[in-house]
């Protein structure tokens, strides 16, 4: 029970991180481009990485790794957020920008994700 009170918390924790910085970036990042977003899902699946590297390598424990990538990083990333954007975009006929972030929100996190397993396996 306790477990999934600390997952819980963890994610209400990442979904604050998320607010405040989705709100900082958008008070200053007026373009079409949906950045915060981005920017948000880009971190969130480069610390995944990291975090599930040092997990194969038993640097950290499954319950840490539990409360951080389910729990923080579940409340932090928004894939959701993503495709309502992308969708918008669409809507609104912003083709262009909309399949180029259609592509980026896939490729781009797939990248980080292997970035952050490779930073992760040299740590020891």
């Amino acid at each position: 029970m306790m477990t999934y009170l600390l997952v819980c918390l963890c994610g209400g924790l990442g979904a604050t991180a998320r607010f405040v910085l989705n709100t900082s970036i958008q008070q200053t990042w007026k373009r079409l481009f949906p950045l915060s977003t981005f920017v948000i899902n880009v971190i969130a699946t480069f610390c995944a990485g990291l975090a599930a590297a040092a997990y194969a390598q038993q640097v950290v424990p499954e319950s840490t790794y539990l409360l951080f990538v389910t729990g923080f990083l579940g409340g932090f990333s928004t894939f959701s957020t993503a495709i309502n954007e992308m969708v918008s975009l669409f809507r609104n006929r912003h083709f262009g920008m909309a399949t180029f972030y259609l592509i980026a929100t896939i490729v781009v996190p797939i990248i980080c994700v292997t970035l952050g397993w490779l930073v992760g396996s040299t740590v020891h």
